[in-house]
């Protein structure tokens, strides 16, 4: 049985070569709708490219923006495309350009005259007009771009395919440039892969069985300090390449006092493997976790203490 995207390429390719009997049949993929569909804000789209898909209203989430551009993995548009499968339950994403694109056309020098003209003066933009609007050169290129941020976004999950297609403005004929169906099931993206490093790293300190936060007794000018240390150790640690499996963080004592700090045993540094880049990312929410939990065992002892006077 075909898939959702070789069904409506296929049917779009017929009707267009005059075969009146072409079309999607919706019902024969439940499991692949609704659809959900970056497109650019062109009016010319309005009616022509539901045709050319052929998804049923219903089946249809459509969101628009200037020249379906997706400027990062993160972006407000990621934000938009992620709520549309989590809330509204899409179950493909694809990103559409056109040709004829009038954003791709637009150069920086014509986009500050324009705005010129809307009384928009320069100092007014930002710095880096290419990047904030996300100018491009090629309907194409702008396409395969975005489709490339919008898999590598850890807020898409990896079972839901990222289609990539150019409609021709003129005919309603449908390129494929990217076939989503043949990325699922491959290695995580970077932005995953350090998206599920740093949960891996925080839910280990947060749920180690001998981490018991109402028995340590830290002084209380000291507790930014003990984290300070304990981050510094753990980033020493953590450094690209294999680290000895039996290697855990130590005791540790905080500067200018006797005290000795206990620090958690059974945190395995050794097996964690976190990509190269954006490690301090990682220490320092493992240093909020630490400050976080380090605060409120100090509350309890101090509860634990007043309660037995």
């Amino acid at each position: 049985m075909k898939r959702l995207f070789e069904d409506i390429i296929d049917a779009n390719h017929r009707a267009l070569a005059g075969d009146t009997q072409a079309g999607l049949h919706p019902a024969d993929y439940g499991d692949e709708l609704p659809l959900v569909a970056l497109t650019c804000v062109d009016a010319r789209l309005n009616a022509l490219l539901p045709q050319a898909l052929g998804v049923p209203p219903e089946q249809f989430i459509w969101l628009r923006n200037a020249g379906n551009i997706i400027t990062g993995p993160m972006s407000s548009t990621m934000r938009s495309l992620a709520l549309a499968c989590a809330v509204k339950g899409g179950k493909e994403v694809v990103i559409i350009g056109h040709t004829d694109c009038q954003v791709g056309k637009t150069t920086a020098m014509q986009l500050i005259d324009r705005f010129r003209a809307l009384g928009i003066e320069r100092h007014m933009l930002p710095d880096n007009l290419n990047e904030y609007f996300g100018i491009f050169g090629s309907d194409r290129q702008n396409v395969l771009k975005a489709v490339e941020l919008a898999r590598a976004s850890p807020l898409i999950g990896p079972k839901v395919p990222v289609q990539g297609l150019l409609i021709d403005i003129e005919t309603g004929k449908l390129e494929w440039l990217v076939n989503g169906y043949e990325t699922l099931g491959s290695a995580p993206s970077p932005w995953n892969q350090l998206a599920q490093a740093k949960d891996s790293a925080v839910d280990a300190l947060i749920h180690l069985a001998e981490f018991k936060l109402g028995e340590m007794k830290f002084p209380e000018s000291k507790i930014g300090e003990v984290a300070s240390a304990i981050g510094q150790e753990i980033l020493q640690r953590m450094q690209p390449g294999p680290l000895a499996a039996s290697s855990q963080v130590g005791p540790t004592q905080s500067p200018g006092s006797a005290t000795k700090i206990p620090v958690p045993t059974g945190f395995n540094v050794g097996e964690l493997r976190l990509p190269e880049t954006r490690i301090g990312e990682v220490v320092s929410s493992i240093g909020q976790q630490i400050t976080h939990r380090v605060a409120q065992g100090q509350a309890i002892s101090s509860a634990q203490a007043k309660g037995s006077k």
